[in-house]
């Protein structure tokens, strides 16, 4: 998960991200006998999440993104990575549907806290405030 704050995801990517975190908590518990047929079986999704208390991998990485994004935001405009964040490249996109960009996980993230789709960059200088919306996404349930 290292530099997964700046990562751009798609659903397709994220549901992959969860196949394989089950994958390897299914590996990490084991099978399970059931107590009624006394046969092995593998563990359901909701009885892993269940039995592992750490949250969701995709929530984690909204999470991280997030304070990313807040940090970013509050850095001066003379830094480099702020001007790649705020900036406008120039010419044309390719034809076909747009690829989803950073700034637009931040944005889906502040819908799914229902903040709807307000100027993030204002919000996120006060930190106090920019803190509650990032602790509202580590509250999100995440399918």
């Amino acid at each position: 998960m290292y530099g997964c704050e700046t990562w751009s995801l798609i659903l397709q990517e994220e549901r992959k991200l969860r196949v394989f975190e089950n994958m390897v908590l299914r590996r990490i518990f084991g099978p399970r006998r059931d107590e009624v047929t006394r046969e092995w079986r593998r563990l359901h999704n909701e009885e892993l999440n269940d039995l592992d208390c750490s949250p969701n991998i995709v929530r984690v990485i909204k999470w991280r993104r997030m304070g990313w994004a807040g940090h970013v935001a509050r850095m001066g405009e003379e830094r480099g990575v702020y001007r790649v964040l705020v900036g406008k490249p120039e010419g044309r996109r390719l034809l076909g549907r747009p690829r989803v960009r950073w700034v637009d996980n931040i944005r889906m993230v502040l819908q799914e806290v229902e903040c709807g789709y307000m100027d993030w960059i204002g919000p996120a200088q006060d930190r106090d405030r920019w803190r509650t919306f990032v602790s509202a996404v580590m509250n999100l349930r995440v399918s």
